[in-house]
């Protein structure tokens, strides 16, 4: 009687068991990875769309791109959220009416404005990294993640403005920032409110 096939027998079992392990976690990570990336689609899609949503308030009406790129940041994390504008941005490079005015094209970028549009990426990103810090970040905590992030498109934005179009950093703030302020302020509070009803329903199931 060969005593060594029990032995081979329960490797051979132990072996099949790890692979099989292996190949379950490696399925939910492309399944996870498959609806990190629908997300970010989605997200994508949306601050285009709200370029068309304009809400008439004084003293400058506002639109609502910035209130989904604050929701991709704080719901989707760092990573996805610039991803689904880097998906916006891309919507506008090949020709659909998505930037500032119903612009399009790769032109944009090297515009006067195209440093708010690299903003969209850079404060994505950085409102996803700050929201992440706290496992469940509060709505105070969110709003600040927010503000930073909006601090970071501005100054992105400003910053080409102002080499762009030849203008004073003084000027490029009262032209560029300031009458945007008091509806960022809404957008801020209003994104926050909605990601904590959401969070749990989205944040929870990505990675």
């Amino acid at each position: 009687m060969n005593r060594a096939t029990p032995k081979r027998d329960a490797v051979s079992r132990r072996g099949r068991t790890r692979n099989g392990k292996a190949d379950q976690n490696s399925m939910s990570t492309e399944q996870t990875s498959l609806r990190g990336m629908v997300y970010a689609s989605l997200f994508g899609a949306l601050t285009a769309v709200g370029a068309y949503i304009i809400i008439p308030l004084p003293p400058v009406p506002i639109t609502l791109q910035t209130l989904f790129l604050g929701l991709a940041g704080t719901l989707l994390g760092g990573r996805l959220g610039a991803l689904s504008q880097v998906v916006y941005l891309l919507l506008g490079i090949i020709g659909l009416p998505v930037f500032a005015g119903g612009k399009a094209g790769l032109g944009v970028l090297f515009g006067p404005t195209g440093g708010y549009l690299i903003g969209f990426v850079a404060a994505a990103f950085v409102i996803g990294k700050l929201a992440a810090v706290k496992a469940r970040p509060g709505f105070a905590w969110l709003c600040l993640s927010l503000i930073v992030g909006t601090a970071v498109l501005y100054a992105l934005g400003v910053l080409q403005l102002s080499l762009v179009a030849r203008l004073t950093p003084v000027k490029a703030l009262a032209v560029g920032v300031l009458p945007f302020l008091p509806g960022d302020g809404i957008k801020i509070v209003l994104t926050a409110w909605i990601a904590l009803k959401l969070r749990d329903r989205i944040g929870g199931k990505l990675p």
